[in-house]
């Protein structure tokens, strides 16, 4: 994807056009359309496909802009940005991200026929322990959800890193730079002295608090079968052909990455907890291609983990390491259990 432009662009250029662009959009006879379209599609499942699309590419554009409206209340609140860093003011963004999550889930379910279950595992809602969150990455928006889950189900203060590409979604650019996360420029284009990965990370994890989330995708992008074997060849060229043969036998993930998890591990406060996050629902949704074929979606999205004190992990890098391995193994083997509960029957 091509890299984002510099910050001045993004605050002067892009954000401004969204919120023109949905100006635009909502008095307008499209906008009407598309509204008595979206109503129909709730009568006439499978049908509608490019209303329901756009639909949802309208209904993000004035997301965005209110997003951005609420943000520049809050700049403005925060004294033109003196005291954007106060915990008063973190906590209004962290409203403010809830309430707009939960607006446009609102949507996705009621256009896609989207249904989320969470089958949190006991503790995760309670506060007081920091935690690192380790989740599967297969298909389109899984990291939105995994955050709506975390901020308005769990209560809890995401800290997330991301690729810097997706700065170019004024919104989302705008509240991460305001909130515990960051963005990463891939190697190939990183600045001299402009930090890694690694360094992010560990920066952040060293800040999380009592009722933060640090999350992780340790797969490292979406599961596809090219990147699933890519995976698999680079452990044997690696000389880890033990390893090579166990993500061989895990039809449903990618073999983990494990340096940025073990940054965290060894950054995040000793009374912490790994949060362990599988899912299932969005898999087939690989292409563009295939989201299309999927509308209306009529899916259901079910969330589960498993809780693991830091203090019960392996103390030494290789021992944790594979401890995440097993994790991996176990999410694959509750993806097939999920698969075949919701297989017909013959």
């Amino acid at each position: 994807m091509i890299a984002p432009p510099p910050r001045w662009a993004r605050r002067v250029l892009l954000g401004p056009i969204v919120v023109l662009l949905a100006v635009a959009l909502v008095p307008t006879t499209l906008m009407l359309g598309l509204l008595v379209g979206a109503a129909l599609t709730w009568v006439l499942p499978g049908r509608l496909r490019v209303l329901r699309l756009l639909w949802m590419i309208s209904v993000y554009v004035v997301w965005d802009a209110l997003a951005l409206l609420g943000l520049f209340v809050l700049w403005v609140a925060s004294g033109f940005g003196l005291w954007m860093r106060r915990p008063w003011m973190q906590r209004a963004h962290v409203v403010l991200a809830r309430r707009m999550l939960a607006i446009l889930f609102w949507q996705v379910r009621w256009t896609l026929r989207l249904r989320i279950v969470v089958d949190a595992p006991a503790g995760a809602t309670l506060p007081g322990v920091p935690l690192v969150v380790v989740s599967r990455h297969a298909g389109p928006g899984d990291s939105f959800v995994l955050l709506d889950a975390l901020l308005r189900g769990g209560g809890r203060t995401p800290a997330i890193v991301l690729k810097d590409t997706l700065q170019w979604d004024p919104a989302i650019d705008a509240l991460l730079h305001r909130l515990p996360a960051a963005f990463v420029t891939p190697r190939s284009r990183r600045r001299r002295g402009q930090p890694g990965a690694s360094a992010t990370i560990g920066h952040l994890a060293a800040d999380l608090g009592p009722d933060g989330a640090f999350v992780l995708f340790p797969e490292g992008g979406n599961v596809t079968p090219r990147r699933r074997d890519a995976r698999i060849a680079a452990l044997r060229r690696a000389g880890q052909d033990v390893l090579a043969d166990r993500a061989a036998r895990m039809p449903h993930v990618m073999a983990p990455h494990t340096g940025g998890f073990l940054t965290a591990l060894d950054a995040v406060p000793t009374d912490g907890a790994v949060l362990v996050v599988a899912h299932t629902g969005l898999e087939r949704l690989v292409t563009v291609k295939d989201i299309w074929r999927e509308l209306p979606m009529d899916k259901t999205i079910v969330l589960g983990g498993w809780l693991t004190p830091v203090a019960d992990l392996p103390a030494d890098h290789q021992g944790r390491s594979l401890w995440l391995f097993d994790q991996w193994e176990r999410v694959d083997a509750w993806i097939a259990a999920r698969a075949s509960e919701t297989a017909p029957a013959e």
